[in-house]
């Protein structure tokens, strides 16, 4: 089992930055990929940005050269530095982590953690 938990967020003005942390726990194998989640009222849940343990990184178009995503393998921390934010940020944000175990995919989630830009 793998635990998740998403923290950081809060309320900021546009074109202010914030930092997201996602610290996992349990039992975590030495490859994974971890993921940032967002979901906005009356909308579904949308990718962020994805990292890979041995270093790929993935930013959905909307938020690259503004959003950095980054990792810390020895404390199985996620981040997730967001700058010049946008009111269209605004959501729910989440982070999960995929790992292959002999069944198959597994695939944890953290809960929510509110992000509110405003104008």
């Amino acid at each position: 089992q793998v635990q998740l938990v998403a923290s950081g967020g809060g309320v900021e003005q546009a074109g202010g930055s914030l930092g997201l942390s996602c610290a996992a726990s349990g039992t975590i194998f030495s490859l994974n990929t971890m993921g940032w989640y967002r979901q906005a009222p009356g909308k579904q849940r949308e990718l962020v940005a994805t990292s890979h343990s041995e270093g790929t990184i993935f930013t959905t178009t909307s938020v690259e050269g503004r959003f950095t995503v980054s990792r810390d393998n020895t404390k199985n921390t996620m981040y997730l530095h967001m700058n010049s934010l946008k009111p269209e940020d605004t959501g729910a944000y989440s982070c999960n982590l995929e790992q292959m175990g002999l069944l198959g995919k597994h695939v944890y989630w953290s809960q929510g953690t509110q992000v509110t830009v405003s104008l």
